[in-house]
């Protein structure tokens, strides 16, 4: 998973007469650590010309040359039964070049599972392009008791066989060595066979001959499977998980935060101390400092949500909680496969809903396309640690518990049941058809994270999140600054308002309560006024639209304009500048509670409405889920405010 969008629809183009590989083979057999390990993650992503599906291409370096390699998606067949099933067997038809022909192969065979991985590579060698074998987990294989002659295997398939095992330099400088020129690897005297029964026979054949045992089924993986797959042991063990999750979210990262908040902290006393004009003091002060800082000090709870969402998924654990929600999916009308990809909606939605293309029914992929952006994303994540620190003070607990873990794993299973509902209504509702096949999903053994896997996975993110702080957020958060900033006020003007203008943070805080933004949040504050809102959370809610994240970034701007000092002691005395509260403190439980619930039901991502779009191929149901979302976080948003109001 990926702190930042997944692909936009940019085509990717290849190096001009470079050789081009496809990588196949089945789900976690452990296609994309070989595809990372020889690109070295220097990846490119697209989509494929006429389709939506991504595509990942990398560059791998093969002595003096280099060599694009293609990761397709994970299949069991060349027999289509989804979008990315289709491409896999559209890109491998020499006959339908559209989608470009690979110059070679490389199939990856789980050796733990050679008799089943067999049959994939049957039809991809029927396509006639040159196929190099790639033999993954030996050292698991020979853990478990099960023998193979990589050498035999290779004669009686008549192609190159490489086995890798994790972590071996030089079984990846053997294959980095066959990789520069397919045209000259071997090749078999006759294709596998068509019909089933022969076929069948043939697999058998190439077992035999190459001496092959079967492993014994491992122990370890069976004896835990026997807890955390029960029915009612595992599923308690799955949410269990999820809230130590979140508790340790507050626990590990708010330390780490505060630490970057006391840093861009001393950074605002600096500039107020040593930077004299006025207008460049409140650029550094309340644009980058205030806003940006207000973002970039979340980056330790970005690296811890990615640091456990890859451990659980390195360990195989993710597969095993896939299993587990297919209950609960079938409840919402839906399957496992439907989980995945609300999971992947975790580290932001457009993945999630790219990930519903593995989905064989045409009535669940639009159901879930539209319940994924309910599930709780990454860029939520900032306004949720925000407000929860409002709402809940950090020594405030339930029991043993951190009273905000437990809101913000609330927030998180408010969110997932929310998308499920919604998933479950659109598919009661939807005229649109498809088949309707079991789920079925591989359970890799339990092994121990990759560290390099873990920390390419942590990496990402947070390259992504401060990309997308450096782009998106960088660019709204200097707009929103100008609009907070102007017009300027002469000093006649502040004196006849009652402000010293040798007060620079009086006079800062009176621009941004007269300024262009505060119009514009006035201007929209009779839609938001019965929620508590007041025109500062309408702008940020308003800069939110182009990332969540802004909203953050907005209150920033604020508070450091009113102190540059303690922006975050500024934020939490805030009060109302007008109107019949004027005085009164604005973040109280009622209006920060309201406004947790708005984020957790609104579309405010731009991005994520564009990809919809991609994938339904008309504006008519991104509007539908944007204005579904808005209405539904409107309408609990107020519900949420009377309660907590009439409660407190």
């Amino acid at each position: 998973m990926s702190a930042h969008c997944g692909p936009t629809g940019a085509t990717t183009g290849t190096l001009a007469g470079a050789t081009r590989l496809a990588l196949v083979g089945s789900p976690n057999s452990g296609k994309s650590t070989l595809f990372n390990a020889l690109t070295g993650l220097r990846t490119k992503t697209g989509n494929y010309p006429g389709v939506t599906v991504a595509r990942y291409e990398g560059t791998a370096r093969a002595g003096k040359h280099e060599v694009v390699i293609e990761d397709l998606p994970g299949t069991y067949s060349l027999d289509p039964i989804s979008p990315d099933e289709q491409v896999v067997a559209d890109v491998l038809d020499p006959d339908n070049p559209d989608l470009g022909t690979p110059d070679g192969i490389l199939v990856t065979l789980d050796a733990t599972t050679l008799r089943r991985s067999l049959g994939l590579l049957a039809q991809v060698m029927r396509t006639g392009l040159p196929i190099c074998v790639v033999l993954t987990f030996r050292d698991e294989l020979a853990r478990r008791g099960g023998t193979l002659d990589v050498a035999a295997l290779r004669r009686a398939l008549g192609v190159p066989v490489v086995a890798v095992t994790g972590g071996s330099r030089n079984d990846l400088a053997e294959l980095q060595a066959t990789l520069p020129d397919p045209a000259s690897w071997e090749r078999p005297v006759l294709p596998p066979p068509i019909d089933p029964a022969q076929r069948r026979a043939w697999v058998e054949s190439l077992l035999a001959s190459a001496g092959y045992e079967v492993p014994e089924i491992d122990q370890r993986t069976r004896r835990i499977d026997a807890v955390l797959l029960h029915p009612l042991w595992g599923t308690l063990i799955f949410f269990a998980t999820m809230f130590a999750f979140f508790q340790i979210i507050f626990t590990v990262a708010t330390p780490l935060q505060d630490a970057v908040q006391s840093v861009f902290d001393r950074l605002g006393t600096l500039v107020t101390e040593y930077v004299s004009n006025p207008l460049l003091s409140g650029f550094l002060g309340n644009a980058l400092i205030g806003g940006l800082g207000s973002v970039v000090v979340f980056l330790p709870q970005i690296a811890l949500l990615f640091l456990m969402i890859s451990l659980l998924e390195g360990s195989g654990y993710l597969s095993r909680a896939a299993f587990l929600m297919d209950r609960l999916m079938a409840r919402a009308g839906l399957e496992g496969r439907a989980f995945v990809a609300l999971l992947s909606s975790l580290a932001c939605a457009i993945p999630g809903i790219m990930a519903t293309r593995s989905l064989p029914s045409a009535k669940d992929r639009f159901a879930t396309m539209m319940g994924a952006p309910l599930m709780t994303c990454s860029a939520r994540l900032t306004v949720y640690v925000l407000l929860t620190g409002l709402l809940v003070s950090p020594g405030t607990r339930v029991g043993p518990f951190g009273a905000q873990g437990v809101v913000m794993f609330a927030l998180y299973l408010v969110g997932a049941l929310s998308a499920m509902a919604t998933a479950w209504v659109f598919k009661r509702f939807s005229s649109r058809g498809g088949p309707v096949l079991p789920f079925y999903m591989e359970m890799p053994s339990y092994r121990l994270p990759r560290p390099r896997a873990v920390a390419d996975a942590i990496w990402s993110a947070c390259k992504g999140f401060l990309a997308k702080v450096g782009r998106i957020i960088l660019v709204v958060t200097v707009g929103l600054w100008l609009l907070l900033s102007l017009p300027m006020h002469s000093d006649a003007q502040l004196r006849s308002a009652g402000v010293d203008p040798a007060d620079r943070t009086a006079v800062s805080a009176y621009e941004v309560d007269h300024s262009y933004a505060a119009d514009i949040g006035h201007a929209i504050e009779p839609v938001f006024e019965p929620l508590g809102f007041d025109w500062r959370i309408n702008v940020g809610v308003l800069g939110s639209l182009s990332a969540r994240e802004v909203f953050v970034a907005t209150l920033g701007q604020v508070a450091a304009a009113q102190n540059p000092d303690q922006p975050t002691e500024a934020l939490t005395h805030m009060t109302y500048t007008d109107g019949p509260h004027q005085g009164q403190k604005l973040f109280t439980p009622a209006t920060t509670a309201a406004l947790l619930v708005f984020f957790l039901y609104a579309l405010q991502c731009m991005s994520t409405i564009g990809v919809m779009r991609r994938e339904t191929g008309s504006w008519k149901w991104p509007a539908v889920a944007f204005g579904y979302m808005f209405v539904l976080a409107w309408t609990m948003a107020f519900v949420t405010h009377t309660v907590v109001g009439a409660l407190t």
